[in-house]
């Protein structure tokens, strides 16, 4: 089940932050509760990604996204990702995410985020998140053009252009 109480503590948590800049980072503290683990007793995988989800819905909110998206009856949905674990998180370790925007293309806004056991990286993410409406994606240009800023991204990093080229080639439907 989706830890909807856990979302809404962060929320509320922070409502009455510093508002962010779409390029700044927000940062969040999170608990590996006894449920979030696999049988291996480390953090499972997929709520890995419902983790990310608790740091990247503030960071939405404080930089200003979730009322330009409210306001213009769009929605926003997770259209790929790709995470690279590195160590493991087990039950009750406190861990720190670090959620930030990095750029744009015509189609999807980029998000970066890493989690962080002390000095230690345990795993780092790139999401690509789509703006949505009735009449499909709403360009992300649109979008910060709405919230007053440049609809002009900087130029995304290498590596995160490599990974956009190289989903490109991926088939899609994928054989069976």
């Amino acid at each position: 089940m989706y830890p909807y109480f856990r979302l809404a503590k962060e929320i509320l948590k922070f409502r009455k932050a510093p508002r962010l800049g779409i390029f700044d980072t927000h940062v969040s503290t999170h608990i590996c509760w006894p449920w979030d683990i696999d049988p291996w007793r480390e953090l499972n995988n997929g709520r890995t990604l419902t983790l990310y989800d608790l740091g990247r819905v503030p960071l939405g909110l404080r930089a200003g996204l979730h009322e330009v998206v409210r306001r213009n009856g769009w929605g926003m949905a997770i259209a790929g990702n790709s995470l690279r674990y590195r160590k493991r998180v087990t039950v009750f370790q406190r861990v720190t995410i670090h959620s930030r925007c990095i750029g744009w293309d015509h189609r999807f806004i980029y998000i970066e985020q890493s989690m962080w056991r002390g000095a230690d990286c345990t795993s780092h993410m790139l999401a690509r998140s789509a703006f949505t409406s009735k009449q499909g994606i709403v360009p992300p240009g649109k979008v910060l053009a709405a919230m007053g800023l440049s609809p002009e991204s900087p130029a995304l990093p290498g590596w995160v252009q490599d990974w956009i080229d190289a989903d490109a080639g991926r088939p899609w439907p994928p054989e069976r």
